[in-house]
């Protein structure tokens, strides 16, 4: 049983063959020659790769960021990071985890078929990381780690990981121009936000994309260069606040701290070209290919892809939500100290992935204040809501770490509140949730009928 639950995990938690599997379905359900089946899969498959690759440079580039930072400021505290908290959970919860995460997956394609929400969701890490909350939180609140809890666990995760698809895919058909993608990460409550504040306070009219340069600057039209003067700038001013001793002899291993802090920029940057090609790569492949599924098993489905997707259709907006998001977090950061609270440290690859996206959100509906706003509001939620998190997460609460997502942290509050009431608030919750979800549905699908008419 646990090697079957590990090839499980190991295939559904791995984007890029999970992806390719999916790709590969789909063209044989056209009845694709066998040659562009293979091409398909392989190139969606190097595809991912090519996107994750890249994710993991710009993730690896700001670790020293972090560093830098928090020794600079001489802070300890909690830092969100979804992929630390979870690998302490996992040595407690994994089995727990890994059938909750296929209950889940399982109610994600059932919604789909059978509901408006036709959103399935691929991003194979996330759904690791939501059923690993789902598990601590049900384990927590005493449901123990039996079918009973797999059960419920997967219907809340399959729920939630096919209805917030939907509440962000009106601004994804603004930012993309199509219908033909979903958003699959865990920030999709912060990201619709962003898109409302936006909406709200904005002006589309003028995009972060359209800001004009001067002749003699018209070279920062390229992304690439503008991402490496910027944070070369933000770079070397870190590192000579943090000083060349702790640099070169924690970070660099003995390199000039200030060659070190450029090539770090240059990394970043470097990190940003390489997912900008995965992105191309992944939907030159993907759509088509998902068409196969949506004609035969899913009518009308959609793949949920995982956030740097929407990265290139706005470059300016994601390094102007990654400051302005991180910005507000440290401001916020400060307020805790001043007010006693546990302290939680901004963390930066967080507040670049989430920032960026909510920034690209604001932007489409509300522009440059649009995406200041934007970035600035998801900033607020995912620096002040791990506060009140930490209490439900059992013995995680104690971790130096905790959840760093919108759709991590908003439901994960709710959901650990109800199991503070007892077995029988939290199983009413998550079946009453998944009931508003289909008679929603069902209320939708009959106001488009009587449109039709």
């Amino acid at each position: 049983m646990k090697s079957v639950l590990n090839l499980f995990v190991s295939i559904a938690t791995q984007p890029a063959i999970l992806v390719a599997l999916i790709a590969m379905l789909g063209l044989l359900l056209q009845k694709k020659k066998t040659t562009e089946v293979v091409q398909g899969t392989i190139k969606t498959f190097a595809g991912f790769l090519v996107l994750t690759g890249g994710a993991g440079i710009l993730s690896a580039s700001l670790t020293p960021f972090a560093k830098m930072f928090q020794f600079a400021l001489h802070v300890q505290g909690v830092v969100p990071s979804n992929e630390a908290v979870v690998a302490i959970a996992l040595v407690k919860y994994g089995s727990t985890t890994a059938l909750i995460m296929l209950v889940g997956m399982i109610v994600n394609i059932l919604l789909a078929r059978f509901t408006r929400f036709k959103y399935i969701f691929l991003t194979g890490q996330a759904m690791l990381y939501m059923s690993c909350l789902t598990a601590v939180i049900l384990v927590s609140a005493k449901l123990g780690t039996g079918w009973q809890t797999i059960l419920l666990g997967g219907i809340f995760e399959g729920t939630l990981l096919t209805v917030t698809r939907a509440l962000c895919q009106p601004f994804m058909r603004k930012i993309t121009g199509g219908d033909q993608v979903a958003m699959g990460h865990t920030g999709n409550i912060g990201y619709a936000t962003a898109g409302l504040m936006g909406q709200w306070f904005g002006n589309k009219e003028k995009s972060t994309e359209d800001i004009e340069m001067p002749k003699g600057l018209s070279f920062l039209r390229d992304s690439t260069v503008s991402i490496t003067l910027l944070m070369g700038v933000v770079y070397l001013a870190l590192a000579i606040i943090t000083g060349p001793h702790f640099v070169e002899t924690k970070l660099s291993a003995g390199t000039n701290y200030l060659v070190y802090s450029l090539v770090q920029a240059g990394t970043f940057a470097a990190g940003f070209v390489v997912v900008l090609q995965g992105v191309r790569m992944i939907l030159a492949e993907i759509v088509p290919a998902f068409q196969g599924i949506a004609q035969r098993l899913v009518p009308n489905s959609k793949p949920a892809l995982d956030v740097p997707i929407i990265f290139p259709y706005a470059p300016n907006a994601v390094l102007i939500g990654f400051f302005t998001s991180f910005i507000v977090g440290t401001i916020s950061m400060f307020i805790m100290i001043a007010l006693h609270t546990t302290v939680i440290i901004p963390g930066v690859v967080g507040h670049f992935f989430c920032g960026a996206a909510a920034a690209i959100y604001g932007n489409a509906t509300g522009g440059r204040r649009g995406a200041i706003i934007g970035a600035s509001v998801n900033s607020l939620i995912i620096s002040w809501l791990p506060l009140f998190i930490l209490p439900v997460l059992g013995t995680l609460k104690l971790a130096a770490s905790t959840f760093a997502d919108t759709d991590y942290l908003v439901p994960g509050i709710l959901l650990g509140n109800l199991g503070n009431l007892g077995t029988v608030a939290i199983v009413v919750g998550i079946l009453g949730f998944l009931a508003v979800v289909l008679v929603l549905s069902a209320i939708l699908n009959g106001r488009d009928k009587s449109t039709a008419k």
